[in-house]
């Protein structure tokens, strides 16, 4: 067998695992020809190939899947961005899904923000970066969190002052004030942080 394109061999396999995940089922081979733009022929002899090499299961009509499971990937809402700095508006407007590695996220419910400001820069979260946060209401104290204060999101780190009957968020920024509250409520917890590296 003549050797293959590897960009087309990557395309088609990535073709399968999205219209599995988009459709609800397997692709024909006639489908897959027309989804990368080659002819079915060319198409079956790349399945073909992908099937030697471990990376998709195929016997038959309708019968093309992906071996790299879409369950070890998980769907995580975009909602837009987090004051990183002065707390500001909540919005909760999925701006696009995201797939990430299970092993990436781990267990629980995730949602991404965008950074936005620099309070956080000596915990290594930049203006502009993804923070991915764990839905959940409770912090153990030091955890960087996702508080809402009224209708205002930040991303500070949590320190609860019982004796004080106050709320302590601390920004990660030698030149900031903490913020004191009575009352916040906790929309989640920052796991990870997902930048681009200039």
């Amino acid at each position: 067998m003549r050797s293959k394109d590897k960009a087309l061999l990557a395309e088609i396999e990535r073709y399968v695992c999205d219209y599995a995940d988009r459709e609800g089922r397997s692709p024909s081979m006639q489908e897959v020809a027309d989804g990368v733009g080659v002819s079915k022929a060319t198409a079956y002899r790349y399945i073909a190939q992908l099937c030697a090499d471990g990376l998709v299961a195929y016997s038959g009509h309708r019968s093309l899947t992906s071996v790299r499971s879409r369950a070890e990937l998980v769907r995580v809402p975009l909602l837009g961005r987090v004051a990183c700095g002065i707390p500001k508006y909540a919005e909760e407007n999925i701006e696009e899904q995201l797939r990430l590695p299970r092993s990436v996220c781990g267990a629980g419910s995730f949602f991404l923000l965008r950074a936005s400001g620099d309070s956080m820069v000596d915990a290594g979260i930049a203006d502009g970066d993804l923070v991915l946060v764990r839905r959940q209401d409770c912090a153990e104290p030091g955890q960087i969190v996702v508080a809402l204060l009224e209708d205002e999101a930040t991303l500070k780190r949590f320190y609860p002052e019982p004796e004080r009957q106050r709320v302590r968020l601390h920004p990660e920024h030698a030149g900031m004030e903490d913020i004191f509250t009575a009352q916040c409520e906790i929309q989640g917890v920052a796991v990870k942080v997902l930048k681009d590296l200039a």
